[in-house]
């Protein structure tokens, strides 16, 4: 008999996972209180070393079931989210998405799904790309300057401080800047 298991994210502190339980369980998935796995993680974070994602999975069997409110919680990037699924897949456990209409990802109707997707943000990723490139040349042939400006009332302060006789980490405390950034500018003439 298969089990329904349903994973939950959030990235702030702010956010609360309480919503996509209840539309889980509004659409009818009876989703029992241990089968709940929810925490606040950067979609960033590759979803199998997600601490709680990690835990779900391991308590989960081949023929259970994943329902996700929607596919971008279980992953930002698209790379992720297809070989967290296959992971899955290899052990039996169907994924479903709601904002996919519910379709097994597993299944091939799903993995095709997940394919036209993954093929519209390559696409996306590349288009990005370009108009960023031409975005750069267009901005330097009008004369921009590109790139981080020159901190040259930095480099002024902390070459005052030295002067001054200061040691590197009072001229930071002095002037509310990291030791970092201090030490960048310490030897600039």
């Amino acid at each position: 008999m298969s089990r329904t298991f349903a994973y939950g994210r959030v990235s702030t502190l702010e956010q609360s996972t309480d919503n996509q339980l209840l539309a889980l369980q509004q659409k009818g998935y009876d989703i029992q209180p241990l089968r709940w796995f929810a925490e606040q993680v950067s979609g960033g974070a590759p979803a199998l070393q997600r601490p709680q994602f990690a835990k779900m999975a391991e308590r989960m069997e081949a023929g259970d079931v994943l329902v996700v409110l929607k596919l971008d919680r279980l992953g930002r990037d698209v790379q992720d989210v297809l070989a967290t699924i296959e992971a899955l897949a290899a052990r039996g456990i169907h994924v479903k998405s709601l904002d996919l209409d519910g379709v097994d990802l597993t299944s091939a109707a799903g993995k095709l799904q997940l394919t036209v997707l993954a093929a519209v943000a390559a696409f996306e990723r590349d288009r990005i790309k370009e108009r960023t490139k031409e975005g750069l040349k267009r901005a330097q042939a009008e004369g921009k300057k590109l790139g981080r400006p020159i901190a040259t009332n930095t480099t002024a302060s902390v070459q005052a401080g030295k002067a001054k006789g200061m040691s590197q980490s009072e001229v930071a405390a002095d002037l509310g800047l990291g030791i970092a950034t201090v030490k960048r500018h310490w030897n600039k003439v």
